[in-house]
């Protein structure tokens, strides 16, 4: 009698494959073929050849394949990436991890391998940038410091300066540690001329000598260093969003720029800027390449505005309606103050008294007594700003509620204020030593 077990084999894949052994010789020697148990069992070249197997095989991976898809849904390429091919793939920044800011102390870091970079079109922001560096070399920051500045104003190894502005950047260099990069400005004919170079702020991300740099606007005042940026996890970009419009408009901020420095991403702004609609400025460019991928910053501390100070309503700066507006704290976290106050003016404009009257913030009752912290700060954030401009030799330092700000006046970048002057008189006042 022949195995059972091979009889059951034989039969079993005989039924999947749809084959029958071949048999040797007559039908008379069907008893002595059943014996041979190896003769019965399927070659693997039998079994691979199977249709049955194959298509079990088949459905198992198909099972396989729905179940995975189900289970990563939401990772599965969109009908739009799949049209941009390769270079939606290139310029895509989704996988940015969100932003986490870690402690710096202690932490082991080549820091040259950073820098805060500023742009300087004209000699009034060219002053404003130095004030800039001035205040992170003050501050003690660890990272480099770069200026892009109008080749035309001087060779970054001149050792003799007899221009204005010249001085000026000698100062900076020799003083404040800063390495001079002249660049082509990037000018766009029409438009708001106020913007018409503000490209020149682009120009951060063809810095790739560095890995990561710092571009914060010159119309500003940075509270405390901001080293720890530069310790977030990677990302081409990171910018925090602009909290006053948030949420009815999803804006990024290009007030504070965090950027890795690459020749492809400049590529890409500079197409972009070829392209750039009439109205299309660096603020623009930025939101339409990384509105929806760059890493976003936390505006908190990162990017207060001055005219915080004058308003009611602090829900979209606090991020919530349940904490209490107290203008000494906000003021003791921030970072990077900007100045932007409309209709007061940018603060190397002077300021006439009915204007800032009118505008200054409101003082207001708290626990039964009269609070005007919030004016004596936003007055004071003004005054600071200009007299760190003027030529002025000493002028005593200010102390604001819980936090001091000591006034470095020998910047000396514009003349005090002619009497009889007007106001555009007064913006057009040039750099003196």
């Amino acid at each position: 009698m022949a195995p059972l077990w091979g009889s059951s084999w034989s039969s079993t894949w005989g039924s999947l494959s749809g084959y029958s052994p071949v048999q040797n010789g007559e039908q008379g020697a069907t008893t002595t073929s059943t014996n041979d148990s190896s003769h019965l069992k399927p070659s693997i070249g039998q079994i691979l050849m199977s249709k049955r197997v194959r298509y079990s095989a088949i459905s198992i991976a198909a099972i396989g394949l729905f179940f995975l898809a189900f289970r990563n849904y939401d990772r599965l390429p969109s009908i739009e990436s799949l049209r941009g091919g390769s270079a939606a793939a290139a310029g895509s920044n989704s996988n940015c991890p969100v932003a986490v800011v870690p402690p710096i102390e202690g932490a082991q870091v080549d820091w040259s391998r950073f820098a805060y970079t500023q742009y300087v079109t004209t000699p009034a922001y060219l002053c404003n940038s130095v004030m800039i560096f001035e205040t992170l070399n003050r501050l003690g920051s660890k990272a480099d410091r770069v200026m892009m500045y109008p080749e035309k104003m001087m060779d970054p190894a001149e050792t003799n300066p007899t221009s204005e502005e010249a001085k000026l950047l000698v100062k900076a260099r020799d003083q404040y540690k800063v390495k001079l990069v002249p660049v082509s400005i990037q000018r766009r004919a029409g438009g708001d001329a106020t913007w018409a170079e503000s490209f020149t702020k682009l120009l951060a991300f063809n810095q790739t000598q560095y890995e990561r740099v710092i571009n914060v606007d010159s119309d500003g005042t940075i509270l405390q260093t901001m080293d720890e940026l530069f310790l977030v996890p990677p990302c081409p970009v990171a910018m925090p969003r602009a909290y006053w419009l948030f949420p009815d408009n999803k804006i990024l901020s290009s007030q504070l720029m965090l950027v890795q420095p690459s020749a492809v991403e400049f590529e890409r702004i500079m197409e972009k800027v070829e392209s750039a609609g009439r109205n299309d400025y660096d603020m623009e460019i930025v939101n339409q390449l990384y509105a929806d991928t760059a890493m976003i910053l936390p505006h908190r501390p990162y990017d207060l505005l001055t005219g915080e100070f004058r308003g009611d309503n602090h829900q979209n700066y606090l991020g919530t309606d349940r904490e209490e507006w107290d203008p000494v704290a906000i003021f003791n976290e921030g970072k990077f103050l900007h100045f932007s106050d409309w209709p007061v003016p940018k603060p190397w404009i002077p300021m006439s008294d009915s204007i800032r009257k009118a505008n200054q913030p409101k003082c207001v009752e708290k626990d039964g007594q009269e609070d005007c912290s919030a004016r004596e700060l936003w007055n004071g954030f003004y005054n600071d700003f200009a007299q760190r401009r003027s030529v002025s030799a000493s002028t005593p330092t200010r102390t604001l509620p819980s936090k001091t700000l000591k006034l470095t006046t020998d910047i000396g970048c514009l003349r005090q204020q002619e009497e009889g002057k007007t106001v555009n008189e007064l913006t057009a006042l040039t750099l003196v030593f």
